[in-house]
């Protein structure tokens, strides 16, 4: 037997015995809930046979089985509170075989070659992650027939969908390798049997907690919740080394597989999951806010990551990896996958609607630069006019007082900063409005629940976004992104330049085809510190006229 087979031996037979633990103290928790009526059957047997006689022994029998039968309603109750809370799913977008014949052959393959069972199924999740999640309960089947058969169902596999389009096919097996190879473990009987006691009652504790119960539901609840609660404590530390012991056991099967390729493999990982990271805060969120949600994300993590490749040195040599096969390839409908993962992150991510509608529109990339860019830009500074309106600030134009211009905002900015200085109002008064629009929007902020077949339905109740990118913004962020806005758009209609996107940095202002990074600088001087020189020497350096109307939306 070699050193692997010992390593792996040793985990799955760890993992066993913390699942035996965690089984016992589901064992123990039962012994004592039907203690009092052990005890009861046993005083009223000794009374039976003439033993433990007169009215003393007779008021005890009948209190200790008073206490007995609310002990085993209670544990009813707890019990049926476990067994029918619907544990949380992650939201993912399904994979049918149909739509994927060749991804589903080498995650088969990859299991024959395991000797572990096949994923009963695959699914995609906008992140840069993969696992196998146990799908059984009868809450998250559909259908008799499928409830019925759901204790024999594998788990199903979840991918990462930007490692479909950024990882080459013999990359994505070395890194599936160690996740296939947990459903052998998932497969054992008392592993199995353990998982579903310790999500019983993480979903019991979660079902708890809900809100709109009332009185008469949510007490025995709350009850229900406590004592699960009380178990889940008791179970954390052995069910913690039982997926420890469960992901070692796998790991070292998956030693046979890839072994050298799994290396590289890995470092791709972590640089998808950079270019993800970056892509969705800097390029996708401000697409969000203005209504739009980018429909080829997948697609534009590869773009990002080249970018990268470019920049940096450290990424050289990963771009030339763009030859090979990429794991896109596996699916039959690549576009249609990544429209619907891109969807889905816009809604866990921001807190969109679940489909398209006026407010809320796909854009592709090639739109980017006019649909979203160039919209934000005008929307920010037609916003810090309003502002200025309502504050009663003067426009700059005596010719035409109605013409917006971006004199006005260096106007009313220039001079001393800080607390109470002239940007400290009007930053509160964008806060609030843009507080307001937020509030307004479509679908934000609304309970994950959408169309049919929507994939947060089995998530739970929760308000949207489920995992927000980034935090609130301050009143000074707020300001000073909508006085650059306002530079930009100056710049676009008086000097001849371009808006873009950066793939790394989101939305660019393009002066003579060039990226000009240098305006944060110039813009926070005046926002913060009531300096306009740093600005003005940007804008003439530039070509643009601070007096010039500006287009707004």
């Amino acid at each position: 037997m070699s050193g692997i087979d010992v390593g792996e031996e040793l985990g799955a037979r760890a993992a066993q015995a913390r699942a035996l633990s965690l089984l016992r103290i589901r064992s123990r928790a039962l012994a004592v809930a039907i203690l009092p009526a052990a005890v009861a059957v046993v005083l009223f047997a000794a009374g039976a046979q003439g033993h433990l006689a007169g009215p003393a022994w007779d008021t005890v029998r009948w209190t200790v089985l008073g206490v007995a039968v609310v002990v085993l309603l209670v544990t009813v109750l707890v019990a049926v509170s476990v067994a029918r809370a619907r544990p949380a799913m992650s939201p993912t977008v399904p994979v049918p075989e149909e739509g994927a014949p060749d991804l589903y052959r080498l995650v088969r393959d990859l299991a024959d070659r395991l000797d572990v069972p096949a994923p009963s199924a695959i699914a995609l999740t906008p992140d840069c992650d993969s696992w196998l999640e146990d799908r059984t309960h009868r809450a998250l089947r559909r259908g008799p027939v499928a409830a019925a058969e759901a204790g024999d169902t594998a788990p199903v596999l979840v991918i990462g969908s930007p490692f479909l389009w950024w990882m080459r096919v013999a990359e994505l097996r070395a890194v599936l390798a160690p996740v296939v190879a947990g459903t052998g473990p998932s497969a054992h009987p008392d592993i199995a049997a353990a998982r579903r006691f310790v999500r019983g009652l993480d979903a019991s504790i979660a079902d708890a907690a809900g809100p709109g119960r009332g009185t008469v539901r949510g007490a025995p609840l709350a009850f229900a919740g406590w004592v699960s609660r009380l178990l889940l404590r008791a179970c954390r530390d052995h069910a913690a080394e039982m997926e420890r012991c469960v992901a070692a056991a796998a790991s070292m099967r998956a030693q046979t597989v890839d072994h050298g390729l799994r290396i590289s493999a890995q470092e791709q990982v972590g640089l998808a999951y950079a270019g993800w990271d970056r892509l969705l805060t800097r390029v996708a969120l401000p697409a969000w806010r203005m209504g739009r949600w980018p429909s080829r994300l997948d697609a534009g993590v590869v773009s990002a990551l080249t970018e990268l490749s470019r920049r940096d040195r450290l990424a050289d040599g990963f771009a030339l990896r763009l030859g090979e096969r990429p794991a896109c390839d596996l699916l039959e409908e690549p576009g249609v996958a990544d429209e619907a993962a891109s969807l889905l992150a816009a809604r866990l991510f921001h807190g969109g609607p679940a489909e398209s509608g006026p407010g809320w529109a796909p854009v592709d990339w090639q739109q980017y630069p006019d649909e979203v860019v160039d919209r934000k830009w005008r929307s920010e500074a037609a916003r810090l006019h309003r502002v200025l309106d309502t504050l009663g600030v003067p426009r700059a134009s005596a010719a035409d007082p109605a013409v917006p211009t971006l004199a006005r905002v260096m106007e009313h900015l220039s001079g001393p900063g800080g607390p109470g200085g002239p940007g400290e109002k009007l930053a509160a008064g964008i806060g609030a409005a843009v507080a307001r629009e937020e509030a307004e929007a479509p679908g934000h902020g609304g309970p994950g629940h959408g169309a049919a077949d929507d994939p947060l339905d089995l998530w739970g109740p929760g308000p949207l976004p489920l995992f927000p990118l980034q935090p609130p913004r301050t009143g000074t962020e707020l300001l000073a992104d909508h006085v650059a806005a306002m530079v930009c758009c100056a710049a676009v209609d008086t000097a001849g330049a371009a808006p873009g996107l950066d793939w790394l940095d989101g939305p660019a202002l393009l002066v003579g085809g060039e990226r000009r990074a240098d305006l944060a600088t110039p813009v926070l001087s005046l926002v913060e510190d009531g300096d306009p020189d740093p600005l003005l020497s940007w804008l003439a350096e530039v070509g643009v006229r601070s007096d010039k109307p500006v287009r707004l939306v």
